[in-house]
């Protein structure tokens, strides 16, 4: 893999770390929203938008759901917005699948903390780009992820292939991550890779830590198999395009 260089240590309290890097040319093919599009592209890391507290509450949502289902490979997703939820070798829809048994699974303080955590994770990116946080627009997929050393039964537990979001899905610009668990104590492995030319970056996940970047090439990554324990981790993610832009889940 070349050489490593390690952006963010799990003993690390990052108030913020912040590494520019030139934009690469994917925003070009798509249109562009003035005041929210990157030109100023990077990625960052900050311990200080979310406490270590709202992670474990976070985390405990993530479990209650997908304790549901869950992956026979080693990557279990539950996304609150569409229902999705890994089960077997498939996904189900949880809210038609549960019907209003999902009352007895979530509160409405999880979804108030849900959406709080959401609209500062937003803030920030926000500030650290130099945009309005009002030009930006959640976007799907946004989702809760459970790893573990499980071999891989489909193609939606290989997780640890290099991508690049804004080529996946087109909506991205502004990608983040929220971990709620620690590197080398809850699992190991299961590192956040940026793969750049010249050599690897990575990000040991803590709970409360969040880690964003914009959607491009620039920034292209992967993530380590995870080889024990289990990761959680809270994929959230923003798009310039209104038309793109989904609402804050509802326990209907």
């Amino acid at each position: 893999d070349g050489l490593t260089e390690v952006l963010a240590h799990r003993s690390d309290n990052l108030r913020d770390k912040f590494i520019e890097i030139p934009c690469s040319e994917d925003y070009d093919s798509h249109k562009r929203f003035a005041g929210c599009t990157p030109r100023k592209c990077g990625r960052g890391v900050t311990d200080a938008v979310i406490t270590r507290e709202e992670a474990e509450r976070i985390r405990r949502i993530a479990e209650r759901g997908l304790s549901l289902g869950g992956s026979d490979g080693g990557a279990s997703i539950l996304d609150l917005h569409s229902g999705a939820l890994s089960l077997g070798k498939h996904f189900v829809n949880l809210y038609r699948y549960f019907g209003d048994k999902i009352q007895d699974i979530f509160t409405e303080e999880d979804f108030a903390l849900y959406r709080d955590v959401r609209q500062r994770i937003q803030h920030r990116i926000a500030q650290v780009f130099g945009i309005s946080s009002s030009a930006m627009y959640l976007t799907k997929p946004t989702f809760f992820s459970r790893m573990n050393s499980t071999g891989a039964k489909t193609a939606h537990d290989e997780y640890w292939h290099p991508h690049v979001d804004k080529v996946t899905y087109g909506s991205f610009d502004y990608t983040s991550l929220l971990y709620l668990s620690d590197y080398s104590e809850d699992f190991g492995g299961g590192r956040f890779v940026f793969m750049d030319a010249d050599s690897n970056k990575t990000v040991e996940p803590r709970a409360g830590r969040v880690s964003f970047f914009t959607s491009g090439s620039e920034n292209l990554h992967r993530v380590e198999k995870v080889q024990w324990g289990t990761r959680f981790a809270i994929t959230i993610s923003f798009t310039c395009d209104p038309e793109h832009g989904i609402g804050d889940p509802l326990l209907a």
